[in-house]
């Protein structure tokens, strides 16, 4: 029997170790495997972590602001400014971000902050307004200071192509008291766990089981990394798995210290449009509009508490749901030790302290946006461009953005009222140009700013119309011993016979035939006819040399619809057009940045400023002159109810045909402004320039402080008084009277009927005419002519 068993063991030793074999098989290959997948995560894992941990996008700052003694500006204005900024209203201006009001004295405590010159410290600032102006600004040891700057604000960011907003902090400039509230809330075992918590999933499925319901989770911080960054949100075991590997390996490589940091600047905390909110820090900006040092505790409880579901408890949209969860944070960091009741008692109360609307710039400013992507990849070295954490400092002036989004939304509204138009159906465009520097202080390319699409300031192409004829004009003028500004054109009706095509038939905008105007009425009123003819014998090649001279890039067909402005340009094209008249022919390329730094404030680089003389001054000035009559008498003169005649303001309508788009471009002595209004679908809206965007341009510019048009008038062009019917010289005993410069050797020197003075005949073959004419007393304005250092000083 023995024997038997022996043989029957033997028979089944086989099978068993074959079993045995193919488990042990099974487990190395399983060992295998998982040893490969780990071999990879970890790989994988230290190489993104020690790397870059996260994409930083480059952050866009507006221009930062000037008080000064002197500056317009209520105590309101100021603290309305500031407000914007973040500043608080305290009692005692004890901390950077404060200010404090004593009647019309205020004490302001300005943050440090990084400008081209380099840092500029914290500073505490006291000053007095009287009158609505700024009378003292002393800093706290009572020393006159000229100017005071303010910070820039940050208006949003250059994504990457994840959408992911953040602005990275390091881990000991973290408030202590979120740290706490962030461990209390999120992970009260961070500190002792190595990447999983057996006994948090355990705490967690009980008081799920008990709830019915999904009430807790037992995800440690680790793992909430690992997922944001790494892993998709999908739910499965497989990925839950992988996600407490990835856990276990980033805890055995890195201190709680280095996952701390990098969670507090990768979680996500809320949406704006297609802008994700990551880290405490650009969360704190973009719903408190402060730093983050600078909130307090509440504060920082309630950005605790969104980190369970930021869209659920968005203090923005849901104030009651983002207050409750608040005040829970609030009562965990008392039963943790970390507050006392009286500061309990004391934060439970303190409302929700979320920024104002106007407040929330970041995000915003699209199209403003829109055009320094574009700039910036056009000027700036593609290298420089790809560092993480850049800072752009551009020229867009909040004030003036939001005075150009606001006046453009309304009266599009009460244009599509007073017209009977439909509602919504108006489009528009704005820009606003610092005249001798081409910065773009304010950008809008649509009637709502809030959302980002079609840039029409950028990329609406649409027909100029009348913002061209300056062009021929100053083609006329650039010929003086042919064209003053009061020789007589021929504005009678005529039809162009053109090969290939129909005949060209131009009629002014009345159906009538104005004789024989001076130049100056023809442009001022806007003569079709007489400018077609001019152009015409001008020569149409030289009227497209002088728009490339004014600043237009693209080709130019040589058609002689081109002196009306049948071109299709973007209202960026005309400002840059106008820019350089506005500046007397000095042109200047519009601009959007100022300089480039790194995260730490490091200039990388700036943006260079150059001027080209493309106009001849003498030209320029005359022109200027024509563009001034076009406001004092002509297309637009009903801005003379607006505003001062010692403005001199210049500029030009335009208005094409079927009345489908109005335009108006117009500049005083400090700022350009360009205003368009159409439809996208190029239906007719039936409104002239002068009914419709120049409404738009009084409003808007009512709204900023300008300065007189104050151009450079070059030695050889003098001013004279002319009888106002007969344009010939005049003296005290004409009654209607005006000034017009003319280019030496180019005046008239014909008496008026009205004049009483006998006027010496000039004697062509005199090499001194300049000198002669300036003997003359009367009918030239001598103030300026006999005082060269007072023209210099009038330059823009």
């Amino acid at each position: 029997m023995p024997t038997g068993r022996r043989r029957r063991g033997k028979r089944r030793s086989p099978w068993r170790a074959a079993l045995r074999n193919t488990g042990l098989g099974l487990i190395a290959v399983v060992l295998g495997v998982g040893g490969y997948v780990l071999y990879r995560l970890d790989t994988n894992l230290r190489s993104s972590f020690e790397g870059r941990r996260w994409s930083v996008p480059a952050h866009v700052y507006s221009r930062s602001s000037a008080l000064y003694p002197g500056l317009r500006a209520t105590v309101q204005d100021i603290e309305s400014r500031l407000r914007r900024l973040g500043y608080r209203s305290v009692a005692v201006a004890d901390r950077p971000g404060t200010w404090a009001r004593s009647n019309g004295k205020l004490t302001v405590h300005v943050r440090g902050f990084y400008k081209v010159s380099g840092y500029q410290s914290p500073e505490r600032v006291r000053l007095i307004v009287v009158d609505d102006r700024i009378a003292s600004l002393d800093d706290y040891d009572g020393r006159s200071l000229s100017m005071l700057e303010l910070e820039p604000q940050l208006i949003g960011s250059i994504l990457p192509l994840r959408h992911e907003d953040r602005a990275p902090v390091r881990l000991h400039d973290v408030p202590e008291p979120l740290l706490k509230a962030l461990l209390v809330m999120e992970d009260k075992r961070f500190l002792v766990h190595h990447g999983i918590d057996p006994r948090g999933i355990i705490r967690a499925m009980l008081q799920n089981l008990r709830a019915g319901r999904v009430v807790a989770g037992g995800s440690t911080l680790t793992q909430q990394l690992v997922k944001n960054l790494y892993l998709n949100p999908e739910r499965s075991l497989r990925r839950k798995l992988t996600e407490a590997a990835m856990a276990l390996l980033l805890e055995f490589h890195y201190g709680k210290n280095e996952i701390l940091q990098a969670y507090v600047n990768e979680v996500f905390l809320g949406q704006s449009g297609n802008r994700a909110i990551h880290g405490f820090a650009l969360a704190s900006e973009h719903f408190f509009g402060r730093p983050l040092a600078e909130v307090s505790i509440a504060d920082l409880a309630l950005l605790v508490g969104m980190v369970k579901a930021p869209s659920r408890y968005n203090p923005i949209r849901f104030p009651e749901r983002a207050l409750a969860r608040r005040n829970l944070v609030l009562k965990e960091l008392t039963k943790a030790g970390h507050l006392d009741a009286q500061s309990l008692a004391s934060f439970r109360k303190a409302p929700l302290n979320v920024a104002s609307q106007r407040s929330r710039v970041a995000g915003k400013a699209h199209s403003f946006l829109d055009f320094v992507r574009r700039q910036v990849a056009r000027d700036f070295d593609p290298d420089l461009l790809r560092a993480e954490g850049l800072r752009l400092y551009t020229t867009i002036n909040l004030q003036v953005q939001e005075h150009a989004e606001r006046v453009l939304a309304h009266r599009l509204v009460q244009l599509e009222q007073d017209h009977a138009l439909e509602s919504g159906s108006l489009q528009g465009a704005v820009l606003v140009v610092r005249v001798e520097t081409g910065e773009v202080h304010a950008l809008v390319g649509g009637r709502d700013p809030r959302y980002a699409g079609f840039n029409r300031a950028l990329d609406a192409a649409r027909p100029a119309g009348s913002l061209l004829k300056p062009a021929v004009y100053l083609t006329a003028l650039n010929r003086p011993d042919r064209y003053t500004l009061i020789t007589l054109l021929d504005d009678s009706e005529f039809e162009l016979q053109q090969a290939g095509g129909p005949n060209w038939h131009p009629r002014n905008h009345d159906r009538e035939d104005h004789d024989r105007p001076p130049l100056i009425t023809a442009l001022a009123d806007s003569y079709n006819v007489a400018t077609a003819r001019l152009g015409l014998k001008l020569g149409i090649d030289n009227v497209i040399d002088t728009l490339h001279a004014l600043g237009l890039i693209r080709d130019l067909k040589p058609y002689p619809s081109i002196t009306l402005g049948a071109v299709a340009l973007t209202p960026v094209e005309i400002a840059q057009m106008y820019q350089t008249l506005a500046a007397g022919g000095h042109q200047v390329r519009l601009r959007t940045v100022n300089w480039i730094g790194d995260h730490d404030g490091r200039q990388l680089a700036r943006y260079p400023l150059k001027a080209r003389v493309t106009v001849t001054p003498q030209s320029a000035y005359l022109l200027n002159r024509a563009l001034r009559e076009v406001i004092l008498s002509g297309t637009a003169s009903r801005l003379n109810r607006d505003f001062p005649p010692r403005l001199e303001l210049a500029g030009k309508t335009g208005t094409t045909g079927g009345y489908r788009d109005s335009w108006f471009a117009g500049y005083a002595g400090n700022y350009l402004a360009v205003v368009w209004i159409g439809r996208d679908d190029n239906r007719p809206i039936g409104l002239s320039g002068a009914s419709g965007a120049l409404t738009v341009w009084a409003a808007l510019m009512k709204q900023l402080t300008l300065t007189p048009v104050r151009l450079y008038r070059p030695q050889d062009v003098l001013e004279v008084k002319l009888d106002r019917t007969s344009l010939m010289l005049a003296d005290e005993h004409c009654p209607d009277t005006l000034q017009l410069p003319f280019i030496a050797g180019s005046e008239p020197v014909s008496a008026a009927p009205c004049s009483r003075a006998v006027f010496p005949t000039r004697d062509a073959s005199d090499n001194g005419i300049v000198e002669w004419w300036r003997a003359i007393w009367l009918g030239v304005d001598q103030s300026s002519t006999h005082n060269p250092e007072k023209i210099k000083d009038n330059r823009p």
